[in-house]
Protein backbone atom coordinates (compact mmCIF):
# COMPACT_ATOMS: atom_id res chain seq x y z
CA UNK A 1 0.00 0.00 0.00
CA UNK A 2 3.09 2.17 1.30
CA UNK A 3 4.04 1.93 -2.81
CA UNK A 4 0.97 3.05 -4.05
CA UNK A 5 0.43 6.00 -2.39
CA UNK A 6 3.60 7.93 -3.05
CA UNK A 7 2.79 7.82 -6.97
CA UNK A 8 -0.75 9.05 -5.80
CA UNK A 9 0.44 11.79 -3.67
CA UNK A 10 2.45 13.01 -6.95
CA UNK A 11 0.03 13.10 -9.04
CA UNK A 12 -2.01 15.37 -6.04
CA UNK A 13 0.81 17.23 -5.41
CA UNK A 14 1.14 18.13 -9.09
CA UNK A 15 -2.76 18.88 -9.62
CA UNK A 16 -2.60 21.27 -6.51
CA UNK A 17 0.04 22.98 -7.82
CA UNK A 18 -1.65 23.48 -11.06
CA UNK A 19 -4.55 24.41 -9.40
CA UNK A 20 -2.92 27.03 -7.44
CA UNK A 21 -1.24 28.27 -10.96
CA UNK A 22 -4.59 28.50 -12.24
CA UNK A 23 -5.83 30.35 -9.19
CA UNK A 24 -3.33 32.99 -9.23
CA UNK A 25 -3.62 33.44 -13.03
CA UNK A 26 -7.29 34.04 -13.21
CA UNK A 27 -7.25 36.62 -10.45
CA UNK A 28 -3.98 38.45 -11.46
CA UNK A 29 -6.14 38.48 -15.21
CA UNK A 30 -9.16 39.48 -13.37
CA UNK A 31 -7.61 41.87 -10.53
CA UNK A 32 -4.45 43.00 -12.49
CA UNK A 33 -4.80 43.17 -16.05
CA UNK A 34 -8.24 43.29 -16.78
CA UNK A 35 -8.09 47.35 -16.83
CA UNK A 36 -5.08 47.20 -19.16
CA UNK A 37 -6.68 44.62 -21.30
CA UNK A 38 -10.16 45.87 -22.05
CA UNK A 39 -8.21 49.41 -22.54
CA UNK A 40 -6.27 47.67 -24.98
CA UNK A 41 -6.10 49.19 -28.52
CA UNK A 42 -8.69 47.46 -31.24
CA UNK A 43 -10.11 45.27 -28.27
CA UNK A 44 -13.26 44.37 -30.25
CA UNK A 45 -15.58 44.04 -27.28
CA UNK A 46 -14.79 46.95 -25.75
CA UNK A 47 -16.02 48.25 -29.13
CA UNK A 48 -18.60 46.30 -29.68
CA UNK A 49 -19.72 46.93 -26.26
CA UNK A 50 -19.94 51.04 -26.36
CA UNK A 51 -21.63 50.39 -29.34
CA UNK A 52 -24.66 48.70 -27.68
CA UNK A 53 -26.05 51.81 -26.16
CA UNK A 54 -27.49 54.76 -27.72
CA UNK A 55 -25.00 57.48 -27.69
CA UNK A 56 -26.55 61.14 -26.44
CA UNK A 57 -27.69 64.26 -28.94
CA UNK A 58 -25.14 67.39 -28.80
CA UNK A 59 -27.89 69.97 -29.48
CA UNK A 60 -27.51 73.89 -30.09
CA UNK A 61 -29.07 76.34 -27.90
CA UNK A 62 -31.46 76.88 -30.07
CA UNK A 63 -32.63 73.10 -30.33
CA UNK A 64 -30.66 72.28 -33.33
CA UNK A 65 -29.13 68.45 -33.40
CA UNK A 66 -25.44 68.65 -34.80
CA UNK A 67 -24.51 65.20 -33.27
CA UNK A 68 -26.68 62.27 -32.65
CA UNK A 69 -26.72 58.29 -33.12
CA UNK A 70 -29.52 56.33 -35.06
CA UNK A 71 -29.73 52.26 -35.17
CA UNK A 72 -27.66 50.79 -37.71
CA UNK A 73 -28.94 47.20 -38.72
CA UNK A 74 -25.39 46.13 -37.90
CA UNK A 75 -25.71 43.45 -34.69
CA UNK A 76 -21.85 44.48 -33.73
CA UNK A 77 -22.11 48.32 -33.68
CA UNK A 78 -25.78 48.57 -33.09
CA UNK A 79 -25.79 52.63 -33.54
CA UNK A 80 -24.33 54.78 -36.32
CA UNK A 81 -23.22 58.34 -35.07
CA UNK A 82 -23.70 61.36 -37.65
CA UNK A 83 -23.08 64.81 -37.61
CA UNK A 84 -26.17 66.85 -39.82
CA UNK A 85 -24.31 69.63 -39.62
CA UNK A 86 -20.78 68.45 -41.26
CA UNK A 87 -18.30 70.77 -41.42
CA UNK A 88 -19.60 73.74 -39.92
CA UNK A 89 -19.97 72.49 -37.03
CA UNK A 90 -17.05 70.33 -36.23
CA UNK A 91 -14.94 72.67 -34.09
CA UNK A 92 -17.76 72.18 -31.57
CA UNK A 93 -18.99 69.01 -31.68
CA UNK A 94 -15.28 67.26 -32.66
CA UNK A 95 -15.96 63.60 -33.82
CA UNK A 96 -16.45 59.92 -32.06
CA UNK A 97 -15.13 56.86 -33.67
CA UNK A 98 -16.04 53.45 -32.91
CA UNK A 99 -13.01 52.85 -31.00
CA UNK A 100 -13.75 53.32 -26.97
CA UNK A 101 -11.91 56.51 -26.21
CA UNK A 102 -10.32 54.75 -22.97
CA UNK A 103 -8.47 52.82 -25.57
CA UNK A 104 -7.92 55.72 -28.07
CA UNK A 105 -8.20 58.80 -27.12
CA UNK A 106 -6.68 60.57 -30.62
CA UNK A 107 -10.06 59.17 -32.30
CA UNK A 108 -12.13 61.47 -30.35
CA UNK A 109 -12.04 65.47 -30.16
CA UNK A 110 -14.24 68.86 -29.46
CA UNK A 111 -17.49 68.37 -26.81
CA UNK A 112 -17.78 64.72 -28.14
CA UNK A 113 -14.54 63.54 -25.86
CA UNK A 114 -14.51 66.01 -23.47
CA UNK A 115 -18.29 65.05 -22.50
CA UNK A 116 -17.55 61.18 -23.59
CA UNK A 117 -18.71 59.50 -19.91
CA UNK A 118 -21.91 61.46 -20.17
CA UNK A 119 -22.41 61.13 -23.66
CA UNK A 120 -22.09 57.40 -23.71
CA UNK A 121 -24.42 57.08 -20.70
CA UNK A 122 -21.27 55.42 -18.37
CA UNK A 123 -20.82 58.99 -16.00
CA UNK A 124 -21.29 58.30 -12.29
CA UNK A 125 -23.72 61.09 -12.59
CA UNK A 126 -26.07 58.66 -14.39
CA UNK A 127 -25.29 55.53 -12.16
CA UNK A 128 -28.87 55.62 -10.24
CA UNK A 129 -31.12 56.60 -13.50
CA UNK A 130 -29.34 53.24 -15.66
CA UNK A 131 -30.09 51.15 -12.42
CA UNK A 132 -33.73 51.95 -12.94
CA UNK A 133 -33.55 51.98 -16.61
CA UNK A 134 -32.29 48.55 -15.95
CA UNK A 135 -34.92 47.26 -13.31
CA UNK A 136 -37.44 48.83 -15.53
CA UNK A 137 -36.31 47.14 -18.48
CA UNK A 138 -35.71 50.30 -20.30
CA UNK A 139 -33.28 50.87 -23.08
CA UNK A 140 -30.14 52.74 -21.92
CA UNK A 141 -29.28 55.70 -23.53
CA UNK A 142 -26.71 58.77 -22.88
CA UNK A 143 -27.24 62.25 -22.05
CA UNK A 144 -28.12 65.15 -24.12
CA UNK A 145 -25.42 67.86 -24.60
CA UNK A 146 -26.48 70.98 -25.15
CA UNK A 147 -23.92 73.97 -26.66
CA UNK A 148 -24.31 77.43 -26.37
CA UNK A 149 -23.97 77.92 -29.92
CA UNK A 150 -26.62 79.82 -31.76
CA UNK A 151 -26.85 77.95 -35.05
CA UNK A 152 -27.74 80.81 -37.25
CA UNK A 153 -24.68 82.84 -36.35
CA UNK A 154 -22.17 79.19 -36.45
CA UNK A 155 -23.74 78.62 -40.01
CA UNK A 156 -23.04 82.20 -41.34
CA UNK A 157 -19.60 82.08 -39.61
CA UNK A 158 -18.44 79.29 -41.93
CA UNK A 159 -20.17 80.03 -44.57
CA UNK A 160 -18.48 83.80 -44.68
CA UNK A 161 -15.00 81.84 -44.04
CA UNK A 162 -15.17 79.51 -46.60
CA UNK A 163 -16.12 81.85 -49.20
CA UNK A 164 -13.36 84.09 -48.48
CA UNK A 165 -10.84 81.23 -48.02
CA UNK A 166 -12.38 78.86 -50.36
CA UNK A 167 -9.32 78.01 -53.22
CA UNK A 168 -6.97 81.15 -51.46
CA UNK A 169 -3.13 80.17 -50.69
CA UNK A 170 0.02 82.06 -49.61
CA UNK A 171 3.17 79.86 -50.53
CA UNK A 172 1.09 77.33 -52.30
CA UNK A 173 -0.69 76.80 -48.90
CA UNK A 174 -4.48 76.60 -48.18
CA UNK A 175 -5.07 80.18 -46.00
CA UNK A 176 -6.18 80.13 -42.66
CA UNK A 177 -9.23 81.84 -41.04
CA UNK A 178 -11.28 81.28 -37.49
CA UNK A 179 -14.24 83.30 -36.38
CA UNK A 180 -15.53 83.41 -32.36
CA UNK A 181 -18.61 84.97 -31.15
CA UNK A 182 -19.28 85.80 -27.43
CA UNK A 183 -22.55 86.64 -25.64
CA UNK A 184 -20.61 89.75 -23.72
CA UNK A 185 -23.23 89.43 -20.93
CA UNK A 186 -22.59 85.67 -20.19
CA UNK A 187 -19.36 84.74 -21.93
CA UNK A 188 -21.38 81.85 -23.45
CA UNK A 189 -19.80 80.76 -27.45
CA UNK A 190 -22.55 81.61 -29.59
CA UNK A 191 -20.47 80.82 -32.79
CA UNK A 192 -17.43 79.23 -33.39
CA UNK A 193 -16.45 78.23 -36.72
CA UNK A 194 -12.78 77.51 -38.53
CA UNK A 195 -11.49 76.90 -41.89
CA UNK A 196 -10.56 74.93 -43.59
CA UNK A 197 -12.66 72.24 -41.36
CA UNK A 198 -13.40 68.63 -42.43
CA UNK A 199 -16.80 66.28 -42.00
CA UNK A 200 -16.76 64.37 -38.63
CA UNK A 201 -19.23 61.78 -40.79
CA UNK A 202 -15.81 60.50 -42.46
CA UNK A 203 -14.83 59.19 -38.81
CA UNK A 204 -18.20 58.12 -37.35
CA UNK A 205 -17.34 54.50 -39.92
CA UNK A 206 -17.64 51.34 -38.53
CA UNK A 207 -14.74 50.27 -41.19
CA UNK A 208 -11.86 50.73 -39.22
CA UNK A 209 -9.58 50.21 -42.52
CA UNK A 210 -11.39 53.04 -44.00
CA UNK A 211 -11.14 55.30 -40.54
CA UNK A 212 -7.62 55.02 -40.62
CA UNK A 213 -7.33 55.97 -43.93
CA UNK A 214 -9.44 59.14 -43.33
CA UNK A 215 -7.99 59.97 -40.14
CA UNK A 216 -4.21 59.65 -42.01
CA UNK A 217 -5.18 61.75 -45.06
CA UNK A 218 -6.84 64.73 -42.14
CA UNK A 219 -2.99 64.21 -40.48
CA UNK A 220 -1.34 64.54 -43.13
CA UNK A 221 -2.64 67.54 -44.88
CA UNK A 222 -0.63 70.82 -44.17
CA UNK A 223 -2.45 73.27 -42.62
CA UNK A 224 -4.58 70.63 -41.11
CA UNK A 225 -8.30 70.67 -40.97
CA UNK A 226 -8.43 68.92 -37.93
CA UNK A 227 -6.99 72.45 -35.89
CA UNK A 228 -9.08 74.45 -34.79
CA UNK A 229 -8.10 77.95 -36.42
CA UNK A 230 -10.83 80.16 -33.95
CA UNK A 231 -8.81 78.68 -30.76
CA UNK A 232 -5.12 77.35 -31.70
CA UNK A 233 -4.10 79.44 -34.28
CA UNK A 234 -2.47 82.74 -33.08
CA UNK A 235 -1.49 85.40 -35.44
CA UNK A 236 -1.07 89.01 -35.00
CA UNK A 237 -3.60 91.18 -33.23
CA UNK A 238 -2.36 94.69 -35.33
CA UNK A 239 -4.18 97.49 -34.58
CA UNK A 240 -7.05 95.53 -32.74
CA UNK A 241 -4.53 95.24 -29.57
CA UNK A 242 -4.27 99.15 -29.38
CA UNK A 243 -7.69 98.20 -27.23
CA UNK A 244 -5.31 97.50 -24.53
CA UNK A 245 -2.65 99.76 -24.82
CA UNK A 246 -5.24 102.31 -24.76
CA UNK A 247 -6.95 100.65 -21.75
CA UNK A 248 -3.38 100.83 -19.71
CA UNK A 249 -3.03 104.56 -20.62
CA UNK A 250 -6.90 105.45 -19.70
CA UNK A 251 -6.29 103.49 -16.19
CA UNK A 252 -2.84 104.78 -15.43
CA UNK A 253 -3.60 108.20 -16.30
CA UNK A 254 -6.90 109.38 -14.46
CA UNK A 255 -8.50 112.12 -15.98
CA UNK A 256 -7.98 111.15 -19.84
CA UNK A 257 -10.48 110.11 -21.84
CA UNK A 258 -11.15 109.70 -25.85
CA UNK A 259 -11.00 113.77 -26.67
CA UNK A 260 -7.64 114.08 -25.01
CA UNK A 261 -4.93 115.26 -27.47
CA UNK A 262 -1.93 113.29 -27.89
CA UNK A 263 1.30 113.92 -29.76
CA UNK A 264 0.66 111.99 -33.19
CA UNK A 265 4.21 112.35 -35.37
CA UNK A 266 4.78 111.31 -39.03
CA UNK A 267 6.80 109.61 -38.76
CA UNK A 268 7.91 108.06 -35.25
CA UNK A 269 11.38 108.31 -34.09
CA UNK A 270 12.04 105.82 -31.58
CA UNK A 271 14.27 105.90 -28.76
CA UNK A 272 16.49 103.88 -30.59
CA UNK A 273 16.73 106.18 -33.10
CA UNK A 274 14.57 104.27 -36.24
CA UNK A 275 11.77 105.30 -37.46
CA UNK A 276 8.00 104.42 -37.37
CA UNK A 277 5.26 105.31 -39.87
CA UNK A 278 1.79 104.98 -39.90
CA UNK A 279 0.19 102.87 -42.89
CA UNK A 280 1.49 104.22 -46.16
CA UNK A 281 2.86 107.31 -44.42
CA UNK A 282 -0.42 108.82 -43.88
CA UNK A 283 -0.63 112.02 -41.63
CA UNK A 284 -2.95 111.68 -38.22
CA UNK A 285 -5.76 113.48 -38.60
CA UNK A 286 -4.93 117.44 -39.88
CA UNK A 287 -0.84 116.53 -39.61
CA UNK A 288 -0.29 118.95 -37.31
CA UNK A 289 1.46 116.24 -35.20
CA UNK A 290 -1.44 116.39 -32.22
CA UNK A 291 -4.93 114.51 -32.83
CA UNK A 292 -7.37 113.55 -29.92
CA UNK A 293 -7.05 110.17 -29.23
CA UNK A 294 -10.34 108.89 -30.74
CA UNK A 295 -9.75 110.13 -33.82
CA UNK A 296 -6.28 108.38 -33.83
CA UNK A 297 -7.99 105.37 -32.90
CA UNK A 298 -10.98 105.51 -35.93
CA UNK A 299 -7.99 106.59 -38.18
CA UNK A 300 -6.16 103.73 -37.13
CA UNK A 301 -2.83 105.93 -36.82
CA UNK A 302 0.48 103.83 -35.92
CA UNK A 303 2.67 106.62 -33.96
CA UNK A 304 0.88 107.73 -31.41
CA UNK A 305 -0.03 104.78 -30.03
CA UNK A 306 3.38 103.57 -30.43
CA UNK A 307 4.46 106.31 -28.56
CA UNK A 308 2.02 105.77 -25.96
CA UNK A 309 3.44 102.19 -25.87
CA UNK A 310 7.04 102.99 -25.21
CA UNK A 311 5.86 105.60 -22.79
CA UNK A 312 3.93 102.95 -20.40
CA UNK A 313 6.40 100.56 -20.58
CA UNK A 314 6.23 96.74 -21.62
CA UNK A 315 5.12 95.81 -18.02
CA UNK A 316 2.10 98.25 -17.76
CA UNK A 317 1.15 96.98 -20.99
CA UNK A 318 1.70 92.94 -20.30
CA UNK A 319 -0.32 93.82 -17.22
CA UNK A 320 -3.15 94.60 -18.68
CA UNK A 321 -2.97 92.47 -21.23
CA UNK A 322 -2.41 89.58 -18.71
CA UNK A 323 -6.08 90.77 -17.88
CA UNK A 324 -7.48 90.82 -20.98
CA UNK A 325 -7.01 86.83 -21.26
CA UNK A 326 -3.38 86.82 -22.75
CA UNK A 327 -0.68 84.77 -21.30
CA UNK A 328 -3.09 82.23 -20.23
CA UNK A 329 -4.38 79.29 -20.67
CA UNK A 330 -8.60 79.05 -20.90
CA UNK A 331 -9.51 76.11 -19.86
CA UNK A 332 -13.00 75.50 -21.64
CA UNK A 333 -14.62 72.55 -21.90
CA UNK A 334 -14.78 70.79 -25.27
CA UNK A 335 -12.47 73.69 -26.82
CA UNK A 336 -8.71 73.19 -27.31
CA UNK A 337 -6.67 77.02 -26.97
CA UNK A 338 -4.00 78.42 -27.44
CA UNK A 339 -2.14 81.27 -25.73
CA UNK A 340 -2.48 84.56 -27.21
CA UNK A 341 1.23 86.69 -26.16
CA UNK A 342 2.67 89.59 -25.15
CA UNK A 343 5.99 89.93 -23.94
CA UNK A 344 7.26 92.62 -21.63
CA UNK A 345 10.17 93.48 -23.83
CA UNK A 346 12.63 95.39 -22.05
CA UNK A 347 13.60 97.30 -25.05
CA UNK A 348 11.33 100.06 -25.35
CA UNK A 349 11.71 100.57 -29.31
CA UNK A 350 10.22 96.82 -29.30
CA UNK A 351 7.38 97.73 -27.21
CA UNK A 352 6.61 100.45 -29.47
CA UNK A 353 5.74 98.07 -31.73
CA UNK A 354 4.39 95.16 -29.56
CA UNK A 355 1.56 98.29 -28.40
CA UNK A 356 0.34 98.27 -31.80
CA UNK A 357 -0.31 94.53 -32.21
CA UNK A 358 3.22 93.56 -34.17
CA UNK A 359 6.88 92.70 -33.36
CA UNK A 360 6.11 89.35 -31.20
CA UNK A 361 2.29 89.94 -29.89
CA UNK A 362 -0.23 87.18 -30.75
CA UNK A 363 -3.91 86.60 -30.57
CA UNK A 364 -6.59 83.99 -31.21
CA UNK A 365 -9.99 84.71 -32.93
CA UNK A 366 -11.49 83.75 -29.64
CA UNK A 367 -8.96 86.33 -27.65
CA UNK A 368 -10.04 88.73 -30.52
CA UNK A 369 -14.35 88.61 -29.66
CA UNK A 370 -12.81 88.94 -25.27
CA UNK A 371 -11.32 92.13 -26.39
CA UNK A 372 -14.65 93.28 -27.80
CA UNK A 373 -16.29 91.42 -25.20
CA UNK A 374 -14.93 92.86 -22.22
CA UNK A 375 -15.58 96.62 -23.41
CA UNK A 376 -19.31 95.36 -24.42
CA UNK A 377 -19.67 94.26 -21.04
CA UNK A 378 -18.36 98.12 -19.75
CA UNK A 379 -15.09 96.25 -18.22
CA UNK A 380 -15.71 92.93 -17.27
CA UNK A 381 -14.85 89.70 -18.57
CA UNK A 382 -17.10 86.98 -18.50
CA UNK A 383 -15.29 83.35 -18.91
CA UNK A 384 -15.96 81.74 -22.18
CA UNK A 385 -17.79 78.43 -22.05
CA UNK A 386 -19.40 76.30 -24.98
CA UNK A 387 -21.53 73.64 -22.61
CA UNK A 388 -24.37 75.08 -21.27
CA UNK A 389 -26.55 71.77 -19.71
CA UNK A 390 -26.54 68.15 -20.03
CA UNK A 391 -29.70 66.30 -19.12
CA UNK A 392 -30.45 62.53 -18.90
CA UNK A 393 -33.13 60.68 -21.29
CA UNK A 394 -35.82 61.23 -18.22
CA UNK A 395 -34.75 64.89 -19.05
CA UNK A 396 -33.68 65.74 -15.86
CA UNK A 397 -30.56 68.04 -15.52
CA UNK A 398 -26.93 66.19 -14.62
CA UNK A 399 -25.06 69.81 -15.07
CA UNK A 400 -24.80 73.23 -16.16
CA UNK A 401 -22.85 75.73 -16.60
CA UNK A 402 -23.03 79.16 -14.71
CA UNK A 403 -21.82 82.00 -15.70
CA UNK A 404 -18.22 83.41 -13.97
CA UNK A 405 -16.57 86.64 -14.00
CA UNK A 406 -13.28 85.81 -15.85
CA UNK A 407 -11.42 89.25 -15.00
CA UNK A 408 -12.28 92.93 -14.76
CA UNK A 409 -9.56 94.71 -17.01
CA UNK A 410 -10.81 98.21 -16.90
CA UNK A 411 -13.37 100.33 -15.05
CA UNK A 412 -16.74 100.75 -16.36
CA UNK A 413 -15.90 104.84 -17.30
CA UNK A 414 -12.45 103.62 -19.21
CA UNK A 415 -15.22 100.76 -20.94
CA UNK A 416 -17.19 103.83 -22.17
CA UNK A 417 -13.96 105.68 -23.71
CA UNK A 418 -13.13 102.55 -25.48
CA UNK A 419 -16.84 102.31 -26.88
CA UNK A 420 -16.93 105.20 -28.08
CA UNK A 421 -13.74 105.35 -30.18
CA UNK A 422 -15.04 101.47 -31.32
CA UNK A 423 -17.90 103.21 -32.54
CA UNK A 424 -16.05 106.10 -34.17
CA UNK A 425 -14.26 103.79 -36.59
CA UNK A 426 -17.81 102.46 -37.58
CA UNK A 427 -19.77 105.44 -37.62
CA UNK A 428 -16.60 108.50 -38.49
CA UNK A 429 -16.03 109.04 -42.37
CA UNK A 430 -12.52 108.55 -41.88
CA UNK A 431 -13.06 105.57 -39.61
CA UNK A 432 -11.41 102.62 -41.24
CA UNK A 433 -14.72 100.49 -40.37
CA UNK A 434 -16.57 102.66 -42.51
CA UNK A 435 -16.92 101.14 -45.85
CA UNK A 436 -18.76 98.12 -44.64
CA UNK A 437 -21.57 100.10 -42.44
CA UNK A 438 -23.70 101.35 -45.13
CA UNK A 439 -24.32 97.55 -45.55
CA UNK A 440 -25.70 97.87 -41.16
CA UNK A 441 -29.32 98.66 -40.45
CA UNK A 442 -31.09 98.91 -37.63
CA UNK A 443 -28.52 98.75 -35.57
CA UNK A 444 -24.70 100.37 -34.85
CA UNK A 445 -21.78 98.33 -34.84
CA UNK A 446 -18.89 99.02 -32.97
CA UNK A 447 -15.45 97.87 -34.02
CA UNK A 448 -11.93 97.48 -34.38
CA UNK A 449 -10.09 96.69 -37.26
CA UNK A 450 -6.20 95.45 -37.64
CA UNK A 451 -4.04 94.79 -40.39
CA UNK A 452 -0.95 93.26 -39.44
CA UNK A 453 2.28 92.17 -40.67
CA UNK A 454 2.96 88.97 -39.92
CA UNK A 455 7.08 88.67 -41.56
CA UNK A 456 5.87 85.58 -43.52
CA UNK A 457 4.37 87.06 -46.24
CA UNK A 458 4.12 90.02 -48.29
CA UNK A 459 -0.01 89.72 -47.96
CA UNK A 460 -0.55 90.83 -44.23
CA UNK A 461 -3.27 89.31 -41.88
CA UNK A 462 -6.74 90.84 -41.46
CA UNK A 463 -8.25 90.63 -38.64
CA UNK A 464 -11.38 92.71 -36.76
CA UNK A 465 -13.02 93.32 -33.50
CA UNK A 466 -16.35 94.28 -32.64
CA UNK A 467 -19.83 94.48 -30.55
CA UNK A 468 -23.75 95.08 -30.95
CA UNK A 469 -26.00 97.03 -31.10
CA UNK A 470 -23.74 99.28 -29.56
CA UNK A 471 -25.80 101.01 -27.28
CA UNK A 472 -27.11 97.68 -25.65
CA UNK A 473 -24.66 94.52 -26.52
CA UNK A 474 -25.88 91.63 -27.22
CA UNK A 475 -22.45 90.06 -29.34
CA UNK A 476 -19.47 90.35 -29.70
CA UNK A 477 -17.22 88.66 -32.14
CA UNK A 478 -13.67 88.16 -33.43
CA UNK A 479 -12.45 87.26 -36.65
CA UNK A 480 -8.84 86.75 -37.74
CA UNK A 481 -7.98 85.96 -41.43
CA UNK A 482 -4.65 84.64 -42.41
CA UNK A 483 -2.57 86.69 -45.49
CA UNK A 484 -6.71 88.55 -45.80
CA UNK A 485 -5.09 91.74 -46.51
CA UNK A 486 -6.98 94.94 -44.60
CA UNK A 487 -8.93 94.25 -41.56
CA UNK A 488 -12.12 96.74 -42.83
CA UNK A 489 -11.75 94.94 -46.22
CA UNK A 490 -11.64 90.86 -45.42
CA UNK A 491 -12.87 90.75 -41.95
CA UNK A 492 -14.92 92.95 -41.32
CA UNK A 493 -17.45 92.00 -43.87
CA UNK A 494 -17.68 88.11 -42.12
CA UNK A 495 -18.05 89.73 -38.86
CA UNK A 496 -20.67 91.94 -39.35
CA UNK A 497 -22.78 88.72 -41.45
CA UNK A 498 -22.76 86.96 -37.97
CA UNK A 499 -23.35 89.92 -35.83
CA UNK A 500 -26.37 90.69 -38.32
CA UNK A 501 -27.48 86.65 -38.34
CA UNK A 502 -27.50 86.64 -34.73
CA UNK A 503 -29.47 89.80 -34.26
CA UNK A 504 -31.78 88.72 -36.81
CA UNK A 505 -32.57 85.80 -34.30
CA UNK A 506 -33.10 88.27 -31.63
CA UNK A 507 -35.70 90.09 -33.71
CA UNK A 508 -33.27 93.24 -34.09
Amino acid sequence: MTGMNRPIKRVSLAVLVMFVVLLVNVNYLQAVQAPGLATKPLNDRSEYNQNQVQRGSIVTADGKVIADSITSGDSLFKYQRQYPGGAAYAPVTGYDTIYSQSQAPNYASGVERAEDSLLSGTGSQLAFRNFIDTITNKPQKGATVQVTVNSEAQVAAYQELAQTLNGKTIDGKQQVGGVVALDPSTGAILAMASYPSYDPNQLAVHDTTTLNKVDNELNAQDPSPLLNNATQTTLPPGSTFKIVTTSAWYTKNPGTNQNTVVDSPQPLTLPNGNTLSNDNGEQCGTGTGKTAVYYAFAQSCNTPFAKIGYQLGGPTIKSMADSYGLNTSLDITGVPTAESNFTADSDPSFTAYDAIGQHDTTATALQEAMFSATVANGGTLMKPYLVSEVTASDLSVVDQTQPQVFSQPISSAVAGYEKQMMIAVVQQSEGTGNAFNQNVEGFEIAGKTGTAQNGVSSQPDAVFTAFAPADNPKIAVGVMIEGGGYGAAAAAPIAVAVISAYLKTLGI
